[in-house]
């Protein structure tokens, strides 16, 4: 297995990320195509035979983004995005969690018919990351590490190894590598299983078309000529009119607030 496979470790978390997926996504797809929606999560061309592309989506720039999945309407039109992310170690946070971020908004200003994003994550994710997600308005879903090792160890799997620990990583590999496709399927259900009810609730809220639309917030963004950006947020219509119609350009832009480089980060961890 050593000659054959370079970081076990990294590939038992690969092969448990995409058992979580694929156990999201049919979950999903078995819950909305019953009421006329499409699940998608692979291209419709195919680059060889027998073999979909991942399900490629394109911001209003051109840029291309590999999204795991999302629910359409009959004329497919996307209305929600869908990820599932899984990660053993906090240092991979900032990527996952930003490139989450970027996806997400960007093809939300692009197709307006998408009403909102989830993301179903697995694995030991920082408050930092959780909290910068949340601020893009994506629906979490946390699968924590210890509930997935609890999970893999009824499969005779011992997933709680240190770091550096290769031998017992290759063991792990190695243990489920001879699981049979229907025990992967269930070992992967069983891991998204404590949120499966909350998924469901809010999927199905999120398409129902009988919800009342309301303002949640406004989002009123300044650019001077100087290259200086300025935002601002109001809870109501009435609260953006009367700033826009008290505006005092120059006194917004010289407001610069008391920020310098060598005040601290903000304290995340703690919100």
């Amino acid at each position: 297995m050593d000659a054959e496979i370079q970081n076990p470790g990294s590939a038992v978390g690969e092969a448990i990320g995409a058992a979580m997926e694929k156990a999201v996504n049919l979950f999903l797809s078995r819950l909305i195509e019953p009421l006329g929606y499409h699940f998608i999560s692979q291209n419709f061309e195919r680059n060889r035979p027998g073999k979909n592309k991942k399900l490629l989506m394109y911001d209003k720039f051109g840029t291309a983004y590999n999204i795991d999945a999302v629910i359409a309407n009959e004329s497919m039109q996307p209305l929600i995005l869908i990820e599932s992310k899984y990660i053993r170690y906090k240092k991979h946070n900032r990527d996952k969690g930003s490139w989450i971020c970027t996806a997400h908004s960007s093809l939300m200003h692009r197709y307006q018919s998408i009403r909102s994003s989830i993301a179903v994550l697995g694995g030991n994710w920082s408050q930092a990351s959780l909290t910068m997600i949340k601020s893009y308005d994506i629906n979490i879903f946390l699968i924590p590490f210890q509930n997935i090792a609890l999970v893999l160890s009824t499969y005779g799997i011992v997933f709680d190894w240190d770091e550096k620990d290769r031998n017992a990583a290759n063991e792990a590999l190695n243990k489920y590598l001879l699981l049979t496709d229907q025990e992967k399927e269930s070992l992967g259900m069983e891991i998204i299983q404590p949120v499966c009810q909350d998924l469901q609730r809010l999927v199905l809220s999120i398409l129902s078309d009988q919800a009342e639309r309301g303002i949640k917030k406004i989002t009123i963004e300044l650019r001077s000529n100087l290259g200086e950006t300025k935002n601002f947020e109001f809870i109501s219509i009435d609260e953006a009119i009367a700033f826009l119609s008290e505006l005092d350009v120059n006194q917004v832009f010289l407001n610069t607030g008391i920020l310098t480089l060598f005040d601290p980060p903000p304290d995340f961890e703690n919100t």
